[in-house]
C-alpha cells in the first residue's frame, strides 16, 4: 500500500489553487497585451493635429494614403508568404505520407456521364462536339440470296450449296 490516494477535499483544494494561479496569469497577460497595443499605437499612429489650412489638410491626406499603401503592400506580402508556406507544409506532409507508405487512395465517386457530356465539360460550352461512335464504323451489307420459300425444304439444293463451298476451299489450297 505504498500508493496512497489523495482525498477528494485535498484534490479539490489543489484544483482551486491551480485555477487561481491560472486566472492570475491570464489577467497579467491581458494587461501586458493592452500595454503593448497602447505602445504600438503611440509609435505608429500619433494623435491628429487640428489643422486650419487647406494645404496642411491635403498634405496630411497624402501622408495617410502613403501609409495605407505601405500597409497594404506589407499585408499582401505577408499573405503571399503565408500561402507559400502553407503549400510547402502540404508538400512536406505528402512526402511524409509517401515515405511511410501508408497512402490510402481516396474513394472516388461514381459519375454517370456520357462521352458527349465529358467532352463538353472538358472543352467547355464553346465546343459542341458530338461523339457518335457508330458514325465512323465501316458499313457492311449482307448478301441476301433470293430463294423461293418452297425450295427451302429441298435437301438436294442444300447439298449442292455445300459442295460449292467445298470446291471454293479446295481451289484456295492449291
Amino acid at each position: 500500500m505504498s500508493d496512497k490516494k489523495m482525498t477528494t477535499s485535498r484534490r479539490n483544494y489543489l484544483k482551486s489553487l491551480m485555477l487561481q494561479i491560472a486566472a492570475g496569469l491570464l489577467e497579467a497577460e491581458e494587461v501586458e497585451a493592452e500595454a503593448e497595443k497602447a505602445r504600438y499605437m503611440e509609435e505608429n499612429c500619433p494623435a491628429p493635429e487640428l489643422l486650419v489650412c487647406m494645404a496642411e489638410l491635403t498634405d496630411l491626406c497624402k501622408k495617410l494614403h502613403q501609409k495605407i499603401e505601405r500597409v497594404d503592400e506589407e499585408r499582401y506580402d505577408m499573405s503571399t508568404k503565408v500561402t507559400k508556406s502553407e503549400k510547402e507544409v502540404e508538400d512536406l506532409k505528402m512526402k511524409v505520407v509517401e515515405l511511410n507508405g501508408k497512402f490510402r487512395k481516396p474513394v472516388l465517386k461514381k459519375v454517370r456521364m456520357s462521352a458527349d457530356a465529358m467532352l463538353q465539360a472538358l472543352l467547355g460550352s464553346k465546343h459542341k462536339v458530338s461523339m457518335d461512335l457508330r458514325c465512323n464504323l465501316k458499313q457492311v451489307k449482307k448478301e441476301v440470296k433470293e430463294e423461293d420459300k418452297d425450295a427451302v425444304g429441298d435437301w438436294r439444293k442444300n447439298i449442292e450449296d455445300k459442295s460449292d463451298r467445298k470446291k471454293m476451299f479446295e481451289t484456295h489450297k492449291e
